[in-house]
């Protein structure tokens, strides 16, 4: 089958695939991309979880025919404008939501997919949007304060007028 999607805002257009094929093994295993984790292989723990269009999909139970035409993104394109760390990745470290790290590409795309429907999300709403995702460090509580300050941050990137930049 050939498939073609957009993957980290390029075109990609790949031949061969097979139909059964899941969205986690094409990334991994045919694109070398790493940082999406294969946890369970059930979708239970979410450590597999990209973005398909923006919506947080874990890709372990995602056959690659469900991504044709559309976007996925990976913590591989979750870079900021200069090409270094996006300001929720920084705001990971800066807070120490990030310990051993096997959790933590999808605690930022989950709190990107929220972020993006949203910049004035509740602590409860960042609760139940990380919920799907298994952590064992952090107790959650620093990932929940990452994903609020970059909220704040991006609110006040909008605000500014001149173009100032944020804390981050």
């Amino acid at each position: 089958m050939r498939l073609t999607f957009t993957l980290n805002s390029e075109a990609v257009s790949l031949d061969s695939i097979a139909e059964d094929m899941l969205l986690l093994d094409l990334l991994r295993d045919t694109l070398g991309l790493t940082g999406t984790k294969r946890g369970c292989e059930t979708g239970t723990c979410g450590m597999c979880s990209v973005l398909v269009d923006s919506k947080l999909t874990r890709s372990c139970r995602t056959p690659v025919t469900k991504i044709a035409g559309h976007t996925v993104t990976t913590i591989e394109g979750m870079l900021g404008p200069d090409g270094e760390l996006c300001d929720l990745q920084r705001a990971f470290l800066e807070y120490g939501a990030v310990q051993c790290g096997f959790c933590s590409p999808a605690m930022v795309l989950a709190g990107e997919a929220l972020l993006r429907r949203t910049l004035t999300p509740s602590r409860e709403e960042i609760r139940r949007a990380i919920s799907g995702i298994l952590c064992r460090c952090t107790g959650y509580q620093q990932i929940v304060d990452a994903i609020e300050a970059t909220a704040q941050h991006r609110r006040d990137q909008q605000k500014a007028t001149s173009g100032g930049e944020g804390q981050w």
